[in-house]
């Protein structure tokens, strides 16, 4: 077997394995989630898996659509879901080097995201119902704010590591040639504060309940029901985990499987990501049960201080690399 057929080999199956983890951690880490937070609040709370056994449930049952919902109520839930899933195939878990990698840029991953989010508000908006086209309006204006900052995001890795190639952002971050940067911490909780914005966590949105007047995301999905309800609850669980892998892959690299290691590397990585993730869901899960819950005309300025932040890290590597 030659060097690059065994090489590649070792890209393909690593990549399967990343896809399968991820597919079905996604449902596992919202109910984990969920629980933490009813174990913070003294409650006894739902099982972990709860979360698959919903959806199991509704992917057996059949979608009921309003009398004037058109082909995009039909076809917007598995285009959201694939787009999710292509984003998740794209960020690395356990390790770096998969057969997709050199297709995983940041922006692609912005764009991916952007898609599954026009999906979901023309699902809102095509039934004619007023919660429905609030939500979609209230969330592509979020999303004028919230895209920017993960676009300032790539573009102080693209200068720091010459790319936007995530993987190779990945790499570069892990040998820690680069250091501690001021403009890394700036993009680290800008990022943090859209990645609660994007997956309609407190204090954006609450996905406890569809009786919240100022309900954003839950407000386009309240016409679906059955399989279709089932793929929105399992692209919104992915996109929670997409976001929460990029943010343990970029900032905390370490313990990941270099390109080409054994399945021993991969045990070790796999160990490794599953702690940092659960750190971060028990970190959102303290986050949510600690703070109130934040009036619907203040998002804007949540995003638009996460925005400044991505912008002033931008400027302040954009004078230091001129100084330099």
């Amino acid at each position: 077997m030659s060097g690059g057929f065994a090489n590649t080999l070792i890209s393909l199956v690593t990549q399967v394995l990343h896809l399968a983890l991820i597919l079905a951690l996604a449902p596992v880490l919202t109910g984990c989630v969920r629980w933490l937070k009813a174990r913070l609040m003294g409650r006894r709370g739902p099982h972990p898996l709860q979360p698959w056994r919903d959806l199991l449930k509704l992917l057996r049952k059949r979608p009921v659509l309003a009398e004037n919902a058109s082909a995009i109520s039909r076809a917007a839930p598995y285009v959201a879901l694939a787009a999710a899933v292509l984003a998740a195939a794209l960020v690395p878990s356990f390790a770096r080097g998969m057969v997709l990698a050199p297709f995983a840029d940041l922006l692609l991953i912005a764009g991916l995201l952007a898609l599954s989010r026009f999906a979901m508000a023309l699902a809102g908006m095509d039934v004619g119902t007023a919660f429905g086209g609030i939500g979609a309006t209230r969330e592509m204006t979020f999303a004028a704010l919230a895209e920017p900052v993960l676009v300032l995001a790539a573009l102080i890795f693209a200068i720091l590591a010459g790319t936007t190639n995530l993987d190779v952002i990945i790499g570069i971050f892990q040998e820690g040639a680069l250091g501690l940067r001021v403009s890394l911490g700036f993009a680290a909780v800008a990022l943090l504060a859209v990645a609660v914005a994007e997956n309609a966590r407190i204090p954006v949105d609450n996905p406890a309940t569809h009786l919240e007047l100022t309900m954003v995301h839950e407000a386009m999905i309240l016409e679906a029901s059955g399989r279709h309800l089932a793929l929105w609850d399992f692209q919104a669980s992915l996109r929670l985990t997409l976001w929460l892998a990029l943010l343990a892959a970029v900032f905390l690299p370490f313990g990941m499987a270099a390109p080409g290691a054994g399945p021993i590397a991969w045990v070790i990585g796999l160990l490794v990501f599953i702690v940092k993730m659960a750190a971060l869901a028990f970190a959102l899960a303290v986050f949510e049960s600690a703070i109130a819950k934040m009036r619907v005309f203040r998002v804007p300025e949540f995003l638009g201080a996460a925005l400044l932040l991505g912008l002033l890290g931008a400027v302040f590597l954009f004078v230091s690399t001129g100084l330099s």
